[in-house]
C-alpha cells in the first residue's frame, strides 16, 4: 500500500499545525492546481484529487489523530533509513544527520499564535445607546471559570464584535495568545425596537385624540419631545421624528418612528358610555364601508 504524505501534499512541513493553517494551505494548493488553470494537465487533475483527500482527512480532528499515528510511524521509519545512509555519507562528506534533525526541530518550533475564541452577549437598547462596562464569565479550555470586564462603547452597532487581545487560546512555542471576540446582540425593549439606526416605538392614542387631532408628548431614548397629531389619524400610520433614533456611527442619529395604535377604554364610566351611545346614534361613519 502506497503511503500518501498528506502534509507534504498540502506543502506543510510538520504535523503540528492548527485547523486554520490547514485551511490556508488547502486553499493555496487548490488554487494552484485548479483544473481551470491547468487545462489538459492530467498530473494537475491527480494532484487536486490528492489535495481534496488530504484536506478531508486533516480537517477532521478524529481522522487527523488516526492519520498522525500512521504518519509518525512512517516518518520514523524514513528517519531510521536516512540515519543508516548518512552514516556512510558522513565518512566521506562530513555531513551529520543530527544537524538535519536539529534543523527540523527548529522548524517545528516556529512560534504559532493561539486560536481566537468567539462568544456572544446580549445588551439592552438603552445600554448599547449609552455604553456600559459589563462583566461576563466564561469557562476556559482547562474547565475553570474566568471573569472578563467588557467595555461596551456607546452607540455600538448590532452584531458588532469587541476584541479582547490575548484572551483566547494560548500560543505555541512562544507564540502570542489568541484573542477573545465578543459579538454584541442588542435586544429590543418594551419601549423601543431597533431597525438599523432607526428606533420604533408605539404611540398610543385615544379615539378622540385621533379623531380631533392634538399635541402629545412622546418619550425618546434620551429625552421627551412634543409631536402634532393631525385630525383623523388611523391605527397603523406612523409619525417620523427626525434625529431621535439610534446613533448611526457617523456622529448622527437615525429617526424615531412612532407607530399609531388607537386604544379604546375597557371600562367606561356611565357618562362616558352615554356619550359613546350618543355618538353611535348620531354618526353616519361606518369603517367597514370605506
Amino acid at each position: 500500500m502506497v503511503f500518501k504524505d498528506y502534509y507534504k501534499i498540502l506543502d506543510l512541513d510538520t504535523s503540528r499545525v492548527t485547523l486554520d493553517e490547514i485551511k490556508v494551505a488547502y486553499r493555496q494548493a487548490a488554487k494552484k492546481y485548479h483544473p481551470d488553470l491547468n487545462v489538459g494537465d492530467t498530473l494537475a487533475e491527480d494532484r487536486i484529487k490528492d489535495i481534496n483527500e488530504a484536506y478531508r482527512v486533516l480537517s477532521s480532528p478524529s481522522a487527523k489523530r488516526k492519520y498522525d499515528r500512521t504518519w509518525n510511524s512512517h516518518f520514523n521509519k524514513e528517519q531510521r533509513k536516512m540515519r543508516g545512509k548518512e552514516s556512510i555519507f558522513d565518512i566521506f562528506l562530513g555531513n551529520s544527520v543530527r544537524q538535519n534533525e536539529h534543523e527540523n526541530e527548529k522548524q517545528e518550533k516556529v512560534a504559532l499564535k493561539g486560536e481566537n475564541i468567539e462568544t456572544e452577549i446580549k445588551v439592552s437598547i438603552e445600554d448599547a445607546f449609552y455604553g456600559l462596562e459589563k462583566k461576563i464569565s466564561l469557562r476556559t479550555v482547562d474547565g475553570k471559570m474566568k471573569t472578563f470586564s467588557v467595555n461596551v462603547p456607546e452607540g455600538i452597532r448590532n452584531g458588532e464584535k469587541i476584541r479582547l487581545i490575548g484572551q483566547g487560546k494560548k500560543g505555541k512555542n512562544g507564540g502570542k495568545n489568541g484573542d477573545l471576540l465578543i459579538k454584541i446582540n442588542i435586544e429590543d425593549s418594551k419601549k423601543f425596537r431597533l431597525r438599523g439606526s432607526d428606533l420604533y416605538t408605539d404611540l398610543l392614542l385615544s379615539p378622540w385624540e385621533a379623531a380631533l387631532g392634538t399635541r402629545v408628548n412622546v418619550k425618546t431614548i434620551d429625552d421627551e419631545t412634543k409631536v402634532y397629531i393631525p385630525q383623523g389619524l388611523q391605527s397603523g400610520e406612523v409619525i417620523k421624528i427626525p434625529n431621535k433614533g439610534y446613533k448611526n456611527g457617523k456622529g448622527g442619529r437615525g429617526d424615531l418612528i412612532a407607530e399609531v395604535k388607537i386604544m379604546v377604554p375597557k371600562n367606561l364610566e356611565l357618562d362616558e358610555k352615554e356619550m359613546f351611545e350618543k355618538l353611535r346614534d348620531m354618526s353616519n361613519f361606518n369603517p367597514r364601508e370605506i
